[in-house]
């Protein structure tokens, strides 16, 4: 009976399938670790045979059914492990397979695979143009010490040849992705030994825990390479497998994140960055199971901003741990807003109703005129989040020598004493009509875990997916539910990603990330077109960090992944635009994309709503995005871009990026006003639509009609 390897490229060719295909493609599977190595020769069904010509003499295929086959490595060494590499349409298999060599790296032993012929046809023209350049990308680094980073042989005649950035993007998709991404990063800038350090010795320290000596070279070569290959031991674990959705391979580790993930320990809270679809949620996941590991009365807090995000974490958590109960229930698994809702209960009793976002605004504007004050509402509100609560100020005197950080406006003492006035003003209204702000119901917890120490909720390990978005009074809550000490915190964000005006320094609040950092740069999730497309709205926009005092830089961040350009199209009216994204969506779901894995999105619910209509007169079944909504709901999704954050999905359409949408007036404060908070929300409004359209894997459509967001005109990418 033969063993099964499955690559990611497999998985990846897998999860473009439809459904009937990925069953046959499963059944295919199941029938061929059936079979003895000899019954799969002259099986006439599976029909394995030889690819001719192939530059991998190893390279074979077998039949799923008249248009689809599988292309696998057979063994050459007289072992008995097949190692499945991609599934294609029958003459693209051939083609796929006919350029494409796997080779095991001398210097981190993992196999790795290159498309030679293209690279072979590359480099000559590439020589060429360099015997005249004026520089060398790579000149600055010798023929020793690219080898000592895994540049075989192959890839360094390709690296001398290269004279910039766009030729080395070229080979982007033909090279080792080991190989490509150690360029990549010297490219950017890196020094050598941290890329050794990040690359090399994470996949050396991945591999060390061989325990057969006598397995095969492939075999053994395949058993290193866990972040790109699952072994599969017997029809049992095979069945398992495919029982699962694609999103449990989505869990492999790359070995820079499984050397964070598993760290023995950390000496305080750590934090862990990345760029969209880098990993960081299933790093975050890992470690908690790594904690769960270490005893068994461990207690572990997982926590996010949103009720979306934690369903999500509570069904990825559970996917990890083989929904073994005993271990899922030593895990808490909730935003910060429902553990303060918790504590508050616990310790005082029924917690004041939590007012919405548009009572709260009309609140501040009644304030405003009725004091008859110079600032606005929107004014106020900030004022009250950015310093009073983000501060902990309890006292006129506190407030009247505070310093205001991140704040533009000045003010004097005689203006403090009348935005306290109305601050305080604010507080005693919500108090008398028993309601309170979300914000200050967190605040309200962590004032009673700290003054009753032993009483109310505690953990021994806090673990915090999306950490740009919290507020420093939710901050406060989580310091104060674990003890400060190893292990106690373990932060994983995007301040690319911060969509919620949360200004924080960790420092400040007692929480100290220093020398315990790790970045991640290689996203798993969109192609490298989505990604330099999106990366382009940021325009440079300057960003602090997770801890609110150093800038934060996407250098070196990149995918391995290649597709489509993404397509913008401006359109005369509305209308036009909604038939043109209706069109889109039936064009994807006619190239075999479940409506379940696309979603459309705009920043008003009346344009969604109408796309909704046309969609469903079109045939095409929708859901809206929300919580509490399965998982499994069949449905082209609709949302708006803020119910995006967190999710994925094959296609993704973003309508109405006009000059009035992005930025949204409403959203940013007049520069007049406050020209930091101006500059704030401008960046705030950039990131909103960076995050939506980074939620596409494979294709992005955005549109707008009418006159566009400058956010696109800036960089040109609007027809």
């Amino acid at each position: 009976m033969p063993q099964i390897a499955i690559t990611n490229t497999f998985w990846e060719g897998v999860d473009r399938l439809d459904k009937p295909a990925r069953a046959r493609v499963h059944k295919a599977m199941g029938k061929f670790q059936q079979m003895s190595v000899h019954q799969l020769h002259s099986d006439k069904g599976l029909h394995l045979e030889s690819v001719v010509s192939s530059r991998d003499p190893r390279m074979r295929t077998i039949r799923v059914d008249k248009g689809l086959r599988i292309v696998l490595l057979a063994p050459d060494d007289g072992s008995d492990l097949f190692v499945f590499v991609h599934v294609v349409s029958h003459d693209k298999a051939y083609s796929w397979a006919k350029r494409r060599l796997y080779t095991v790296n001398a210097v981190t032993r993992c196999l790795e695979v290159r498309d030679l012929t293209a690279m072979e046809q590359i480099t000559p023209v590439f020589a060429q143009e360099a015997e005249t350049a004026p520089r060398l990308l790579f000149a600055a680094w010798s023929d020793t010490v690219l080898r000592h980073l895994g540049i075989d042989d192959v890839t360094l005649r390709a690296a001398r040849t290269i004279t910039g950035r766009a030729q080395l993007d070229a080979f982007g998709a033909l090279m080792p992705e080991d190989q490509f991404e150690a360029l990549w990063l010297l490219a950017e800038g890196f020094d050598a030994d941290d890329v050794y350090r990040d690359l090399v010795t994470a996949r050396q320290v991945a591999t060390v825990d061989e325990s057969d000596a006598k397995q095969s070279e492939l075999a053994a070569a395949a058993g290193r390479t866990r972040s790109r290959i699952a072994l599969v031991t017997g029809p049992e674990e095979l069945a398992d497998t495919l029982a699962k959705p694609f999103a449990a391979w989505r869990v492999f580790l790359h070995p820079a994140q499984r050397r964070i993930a598993y760290r023995p320990g950390y000496a305080g809270p750590a934090q862990i960055t990345g760029g969209p679809g880098t990993g960081k949620t299933v790093v975050a996941l890992h470690r908690v199971k790594h904690l769960l590991s270490r005893s068994p009365d461990t207690r572990v807090l997982l926590t996010t901003y949103t009720s979306a995000l934690a369903r999500s974490l509570r069904a990825g958590l559970a996917l990890l741990l083989d929904h073994d109960q005993a271990l899922l229930n030593r895990v808490t698994v909730t935003t910060v807003d429902a553990l303060a809702r918790r504590t508050v209960l616990e310790l005082h009793g029924n917690p004041d109703t939590v007012l919405g976002d548009k009572d709260e605004r009309q609140r501040w504007q009644r304030l405003a005129r009725r004091l008859q004050l110079p600032w606005s509402d929107a004014f106020l509100a900030q004022e009250y989040r950015h310093v009073l609560l983000a501060h902990d100020l309890r006292t006129p005197e506190e407030y009247a020598v505070c310093r205001r950080r991140g704040r533009g406006s000045a003010l004097g003492q005689s203006q403090r004493e009348r935005v306290w006035q109305a601050m305080t003003r604010f507080e005693d209204e919500l108090a008398r009509d028993r309601s309170c702000t979300w914000l200050q119901l967190c605040a309200q917890a962590a004032r009673l875990l700290h003054d009753k120490p032993g009483e109310g909720p505690s953990y021994d390990h806090v673990v915090v997916d999306e950490a740009q978005d919290l507020h420093p009074a939710q901050w406060r809550l989580l310091r104060a539910l674990v003890t400060e000490g190893p292990d106690d915190l373990f932060l994983t964000g995007d301040p690319h990603q911060r969509i919620y005006d949360a200004r924080v320094s960790l420092r400040s609040l007692g929480i100290s990330v220093t020398g315990r950092g790790a970045r991640l740069r290689l996203s798993y999730r969109s192609t490298e077109e989505i990604l330099r497309w999106s990366r382009a709205l940021l325009d440079g926009e300057p960003v602090t960090d997770l801890t609110g005092d150093e800038p934060d830089s996407l250098s070196g961040y990149r995918s391995l992944l290649h597709g489509e350009q993404p397509v913008c199209e401006g359109h005369g009216t509305e209308a036009a635009e909604v038939d043109a994204v209706v069109r889109r969506v039936r064009d994807w779901v006619a190239a075999g994309v479940a409506p379940s894995e696309i979603a459309v999105c705009a920043r008003f619910h009346t344009q969604t709503a109408w796309i909704g209509v046309r969609l469903a007169e079109a045939g095409l079944p929708v859901v809206r995005v929300k919580d509490g909504e399965p998982d499994d709901t069949a449905g082209v999704r609709l949302s708006s871009l803020h119910s995006l954050k967190g999710l994925e999905f094959r296609c993704v359409a973003v309508a109405g990026v006009t000059a009035s949408a992005f930025p949204f007036q409403k959203a940013v404060t007049p520069a007049e006003v406050d020209p930091v908070q101006h500059s704030t929300d401008l960046a705030n409004e950039r990131c909103l639509l960076f995050v939506a359209c980074t939620r596409a894997r494979e294709a992005l459509y955005v549109s707008y009609s009418g006159r566009p967001s400058t956010f696109l005109c800036e960089q040109s990418q609007c027809s």
